[in-house]
């Protein structure tokens, strides 16, 4: 067996991970990392970019939101039944993390938001693909942040192992004395350290669209004494699915507040709402089958091509303004063969396509046809601006899928990010960062208003437990 010592093993990095190994490494810690995978970096090098209240960015753009009115905002919203003390720590903490990450090099774009409404907290990164980091077979902007923090890292000593998943976290006495992993060759590795950072980015399960988030750091924690629950969340998803290919026009056109039904043909929502994807995510997943479908017609669709989109949606990264490639896009989505789009001359042929009920649909457009007219929504008070007509073909509809988020789960912690047992005590050296921790800040849904929070709270749960950890060490010394 392989015998390694260091001051700090992290197990995995990904994006929290290498928060976590930069910050220690920069206050003096020894670290060694541990990642199952080929590479570095976690999910954000799907990503966009991070939560921040108070920056540089912001205040060059006069954004006046403070860190009181953030954690007032977060608190209300999920009903104080989070961490409160781990929410402050992180909204304080985040404006000084883009100020350390722009010393080493990163940069940022804007400081935009998740549509109206909501706060300008998004830093997003400038990196080398501005599409939309969606999926898990595309590159983000803030891959380039992440490939910053793992050359800073290695700057800095850090000896990342990769395809060397963790196996068990090693423990004496009550405290945390190393790691034992396994090498890609099937060799173990023993890794002696004085404290370990769990930074696996699970939600204790195998989760879709990220097959090598199968729990490991949360079954290492429990078998190390922590408080955790392995059940996994899911999470919500409103609005269309994305078109196969990067159809951005149709997406968009489809993600605006046009008539939403059911497969009953009934309205559900004020569509408004669709700009949250928790939020009508929530209200789908109350329907039949957990769909619905956005419909609306061809003078609708000719509007947005001459006077642009009411909302628009894709901000700095996909700057789609109006619907002038409609057309040309959903002619190859449909060619290609689609589940969750399309064209009809009628409403008896939408309806076929579709399984909505046609009866239903008929007398909900009558409705929402008359409101449409008088501009006033006397059922879900939707503004005027967005009711609009549906009676002239073609018939546009997109399919969307629902789910609510239940709650998240995951490894309890302090707001020190050290780890804690069902009994609320501290686990000597031992710690745990980024969505692994989700149950901690994350009740029954994703705050949206408060954009890249999750990321955001992944690189600074991570820079908060390099710097504890690094304190710790030297105790320990």
């Amino acid at each position: 067996m392989k015998q390694l010592e260091a001051d700090l093993v992290i197990i995995a990095a990904g994006t929290a991970g290498l928060a976590a190994a930069v910050a220690a490494a920069e206050n003096g810690a020894r670290v060694i990392a541990f990642e199952k995978l080929n590479r570095a970096g976690g999910t954000a090098v799907m990503g966009s970019g991070i939560f921040a209240v108070e920056s540089r960015l912001q205040r060059v753009k006069h954004f006046q939101f403070t860190r009181e009115e953030a954690f007032k905002l977060y608190m209300d919203y999920t009903h104080w039944r989070v961490n409160a003390r781990l929410v402050s720590a992180f909204i304080n903490k985040s404006a000084s993390t883009v100020d350390w990450l722009e010393k080493m090099g990163v940069e940022f774009l804007d400081v935009t938001s998740h549509g109206l409404g909501n706060k300008h907290t998004q830093h997003t990164v400038k990196g080398p693909d501005m599409g939309p980091g969606s999926g898990p077979s595309q590159i983000g902007p803030a891959s380039a942040m992440m490939k910053i923090l793992a050359e800073r890292a290695q700057q800095l000593g850090v000896k990342i192992f990769l395809k060397t998943p963790v196996q068990k976290i090693i423990m004496e006495k009550g405290h945390v004395t190393g790691v034992l992993a396994r090498d890609e060759n099937g060799n173990e590795i023993q890794a002696q350290a004085k404290a370990v950072i769990i930074a696996t980015g699970g939600y204790g399960a195998p989760t879709p669209g990220l097959p090598s988030v199968t729990g490991d750091g949360i079954r290492m924690a429990q078998d190390a004494g922590a408080d955790a629950i392995d059940k996994p969340p899911e999470p919500a998803r409103g609005g269309n699915p994305p078109p196969p290919g990067r159809f951005y026009t149709v997406s968009y056109t489809f993600q605006q507040p046009n008539l939403m039904v059911n497969l009953s043909g009934e309205r559900f929502m004020n569509e408004e709402i669709k700009e949250n994807g928790v939020y009508s995510g929530n209200a789908i997943a109350q329907q039949e089958n957990k769909c619905a479908f956005t419909i609306f017609d061809e003078d609708t669709k000719n509007n947005y091509i001459e006077n642009g989109l009411d909302i628009l949606s894709g901000g700095i990264q996909v700057p789609i303004q109006d619907a002038k490639d409609f057309d040309k896009e959903m002619e190859q989505i449909l060619a290609k063969g689609s589940d969750n789009y399309f064209v009809a001359d009628s409403l008896k042929e939408l309806a076929e396509k579709t399984g909505i009920n046609l009866k239903g649909l008929s007398a909900t457009l009558k409705e929402y046809n008359k409101a449409s007219e008088t501009g006033r929504d006397d059922i879900f008070h939707k503004q005027a601006r967005y009711l609009r007509l549906v009676n002239k073909p073609k018939f546009y509809a997109g399919k969307s899928g629902g789910s609510t988020t239940d709650k998240w789960y995951g490894i309890k912690i302090n707001h020190n990010t050290e780890v804690l047992t069902t009994d609320n005590r501290v686990i000597p050296g031992l710690y745990a960062v980024g969505m692994e921790v989700g149950r901690n800040i994350f009740y029954d849904d994703y705050p949206m208003m408060l954009p890249a929070t999750a990321m955001g709270f992944c690189i600074n749960s991570g820079r908060i437990a390099g710097e504890n950890a690094a304190k710790y060490i030297e105790t320990q010394k």
